[in-house]
């Protein structure tokens, strides 16, 4: 068994901005309202044409022009989405499609907000275990189809967008660039964020996820740090869920990542689900803000309520 790393990042969003203002003329708020309770100014939301998939495949194809990869160099597809409408086609078949890919393993992972981390230490499992040897991660989720837009507590949290990293095996003799995972549940809180009804529509007992996320996250992220024989302060960068300003800057400080970028990406994105991490970190190597090679901590939470964690290092 060999480690792994991350070869080359890729995001992508719709084109379309929807202001703070914009959604004061949908419903009871204001900018200043929603900032003082999220941190967020902005988010890109996607059209009617615009799929879950196509959002996908555009992160997907820059994070393999960033490697100098073909579509034809991956034999694994992970999407990691909660909001694929249709059951099958699975988001990473349409992905694989839409790029023309010889015959790769196209698997779906549902873990809502966590599911770009899971889908991530997955990827590292399989090139570990020999099952594969090249995969796209994908985190790519339209929250606006799900949105309750006459909502304010919510509908002012949510945008659409992707982000892709490549996995593959180190070269011989080097460390491996991505860390063990440290996942899991409370299953007791499994309604504290729900997609559910006909049509879907998100909903989420904030408070409560504010206050799991506030108090028992650090400790969690930093037993991540301890997997990878790192110091907190040795981290270069904390890239968390972006859920909520309120929960990554209080969470980061707990952490004491005192020497770290902190991803803000919630504040023009607002909370992309199981996008919001690729996303970020992909923005933040692309910006030279975190150096090659420099050890970041990843860090899902959510629906279920599900987490998992790894220390990466980025390319």
């Amino acid at each position: 068994m060999t480690g792994t790393r991350i070869a080359a990042l890729g995001h992508y969003q719709p084109a379309k901005v929807l202001t703070n203002d914009d959604l004061a003329g949908m419903v009871d708020t204001s900018d200043e309202w929603i900032r003082s309770r999220v941190g967020i100014k902005t988010r890109h939301v996607g059209g009617p044409d615009e799929s879950v998939d196509e959002l996908a495949a555009h992160a997907a194809a820059k994070a393999l022009a960033a490697a100098g990869l073909t579509p034809a160099d991956i034999d694994l597809v992970l999407v990691a989405t909660s909001t694929a409408i249709n059951r099958s086609p699975n988001m990473a078949a349409r992905v694989a499609a839409r790029l023309s890919m010889g015959s790769p393993a196209v698997m779906d992972l549902n873990v809502v907000c966590a599911g770009f981390t899971h889908a991530l230490a997955t990827a590292d499992h399989a090139v570990r275990a020999g099952s594969a040897t090249r995969a796209l991660v994908i985190g790519a989720d339209k929250m606006a189809d799900i949105a309750d837009w006459t909502d304010r507590s919510t509908c002012v949290l949510l945008g659409d967008g992707a982000g892709a990293a490549v996995v593959e095996a180190v070269r011989p003799g080097e460390e491996p660039g991505i860390g063990p995972v440290l996942w899991g549940s409370v299953p007791e809180m499994g309604n504290a964020v729900r997609i559910e009804g006909t049509p879907p529509r998100f909903a989420q007992e904030g408070q409560s996820v504010y206050r799991w996320a506030t108090t028992q996250l650090p400790p969690i992220a930093r037993k991540v740090c301890e997997r990878a024989g790192l110091a907190p302060e040795d981290l270069a960068a904390v890239v968390l869920h972006q859920a909520n300003l309120r929960i990554i800057e209080p969470v980061a400080q707990k952490i004491g990542a005192v020497n770290a970028v902190i991803a803000r990406d919630v504040v023009d994105s607002g909370n992309t689900s199981a996008a919001s991490i690729p996303m970020a970190l992909s923005k933040l190597v692309e910006r030279g803000e975190v150096e090659s090679g420099a050890p970041a901590l990843l860090f899902g939470f959510g629906g279920n309520l599900s987490y998992a964690g790894q220390v990466i290092r980025c390319p």
